[in-house]
């Protein structure tokens, strides 16, 4: 009775580890505060968390714990502007504050001038949070 226990629980154990389990947070949406960067702070040009050198006036962003590589849609609540953007940057680094944009993406979802915006960000395809190295090209 022991032996058959024993297999059973092991074959538990084996399917339960094959299972697929959820790479990253179970919830593709989440709401917040976004600011924005770039504009004169000196990061233009600058290497971001992935490896790719930050254009103020592109469509990136920096999130905490959203993978880098990551494909999202913002939706500025105040307005109801949406964009898809890049996640490329960690950040930002302000309590209460859940994206910070490139400077590009504050003015095509119009918050440039309030500094900062409540956001809704939708995952679209989740990045494989890898550093893309740079070329000596």
């Amino acid at each position: 009775m022991k032996v058959n226990s024993f297999i059973y629980l092991l074959l538990i154990y084996v399917l339960l580890s094959c299972s697929s389990s959820p790479r990253y947070a179970s919830s593709s949406v989440y709401y917040g505060v976004s600011s924005f960067y770039g504009l004169n702070d000196g990061f233009d040009g600058q290497l971001t968390a992935n490896g790719e050198i930050f254009d103020k006036d592109g469509l990136s962003a920096a999130h905490k714990t959203i993978p880098l590589n990551s494909e999202v849609e913002v939706t500025n609540m105040e307005n109801g502007r949406k964009i898809k953007l890049k996640i490329n940057d960690r950040g930002p680094f302000i309590d209460g504050r859940i994206l910070d944009c490139s400077y590009g993406a504050a003015k095509r979802l119009d918050f440039v001038q309030q500094g900062t915006t409540s956001v809704r960000i939708k995952v679209i395809k989740w990045g494989d949070n890898s550093y893309k190295k740079q070329s000596n090209d």
